[in-house]
């Protein structure tokens, strides 16, 4: 079983970056290459940029740790799969920060590295749009 582990931080409260990740529909706005999404009772089937749709069962969304667990269940060739999205208060008040921590567990192997580089691309993007969010509230623009 391969492991990996992307981490970002991020300039807004945990909080509010909770408020993204706890909602299943909303990783269509800040993960690359998934251009829908829908869900059945716990099944999120996420549709790619290429048109694959791929199915996850949501495992955990634990509001009192902010932790959104998710496995793939096809049609990849995985056997295996688990996603943690863990989100870590590390500011104040005055200045709110966040850490994001984004791990997989995979099998097989190869498939890690495909997925881990999506993931850091997207907890990126994530942070990307949330900072930039920030820096706008902030100076009191608005988009």
């Amino acid at each position: 079983m391969a492991t990996s582990r992307s981490q970002v931080r991020i300039r807004r409260s945990a909080d509010d970056v909770w408020a993204v990740l706890r909602d299943p529909m909303r990783i269509v706005e800040w993960f690359p290459g998934i251009t829908g999404v829908s869900m059945e009772g716990d099944v999120r089937t996420i549709v790619m940029a290429s048109g694959l749709p791929v199915n996850e069962d949501i495992v955990t969304i634990d509001d009192r740790l902010r932790r959104f667990q998710y496995r793939i269940t096809g049609p990849l060739p995985v056997t295996f799969h688990l996603a943690t999205m863990d989100v870590i208060d590390i500011g104040t008040v005055e200045a709110p920060e966040s850490l994001l921590i984004y791990s997989t567990e995979i099998v097989p192997e190869p498939m890690s590295f495909v997925l881990d580089g999506a993931t850091s691309t997207a907890i990126a993007e994530l942070a990307r749009i949330m900072d930039d969010h920030a820096e706008h509230h902030e100076t009191g623009e608005h988009r």
